[in-house]
């Protein structure tokens, strides 16, 4: 069974926002504020990271994109293929 390495994290909050989460944790259910915090801090981080790769991803993809319309290269076989089957299908 592998181990997992835990480390600590602290906060420090005012009063009215400790009691505003405990409030939130126990709507949604959450065992403890420290389950409701972690998940909700795991959540949010997953989202911001896949957004900032979504951009990444997309410029890499508009780079290699513009790449090979601007270079003066000839498409592959597979790519003719193509090109005659969507003429196939456009003709019918």
């Amino acid at each position: 069974m592998q181990s997992i390495e835990m480390t600590r994290f602290d906060a420090r909050l005012t009063k009215e926002q400790k009691e505003f989460f405990e409030y939130a944790s126990r709507l949604g259910g959450f065992r403890s504020l420290t389950e409701f915090v972690i998940q909700s801090v795991q959540s949010k981080a997953e989202e911001i990271v896949g957004e900032h790769n979504k951009i990444i991803a997309s410029k890499r993809d508009q780079e290699i994109f513009f790449s090979l319309v601007f270079e003066d290269s000839e498409p592959n076989d597979e790519l003719k293929a193509a090109l005659e089957e969507y003429n196939k299908l456009i003709e019918n």
